[in-house]
């Protein structure tokens, strides 16, 4: 069994800065891309970043230059930093991981979410 734990939301003002944690724990073999997502009130989930398994990234385009993926594939732990935090970044955020298990069996495992909150 696969699991992924998001941690690090909670509520921010405008301008602020958070740093979301993501853990990956159970049977894992390899993992290649993880991706931060996040889902706003009424609208469908998005791409927020991606990084690769050698360490290649990709932003959406309303976070370029605020926010910054990492990750540690010794650890199995992604991280997003988070800058410049705008209202329109709340959200709940979400860690996926494209994660191959001991049976050799290689799908896209998600985490339960962690909500973001920016607000004055």
């Amino acid at each position: 069994q696969v699991q992924l734990v998001e941690s690090g939301g909670g509520l921010v003002q405008p301008g602020g800065s958070l740093r979301l944690s993501c853990a990956a724990s159970g049977r894992i073999r390899s993992i290649n891309a993880m991706s931060w997502y996040r889902q706003a009130p009424g609208k469908e989930r998005e791409l927020v970043a991606q990084i690769t398994s050698v360490g290649d990234t990709n932003y959406a385009d309303s976070v370029k230059g605020r926010f910054t993926i990492s990750r540690d594939a010794t650890k199995n732990m992604v991280w997003l930093q988070m800058n410049s935090l705008k209202p329109e970044d709340t959200a709940v955020y979400y860690c996926s991981g494209n994660i191959m298990d001991y049976l050799y069996f290689r799908r896209n495992y998600w985490g339960q979410g962690t909500q973001v909150t920016v607000s004055s």
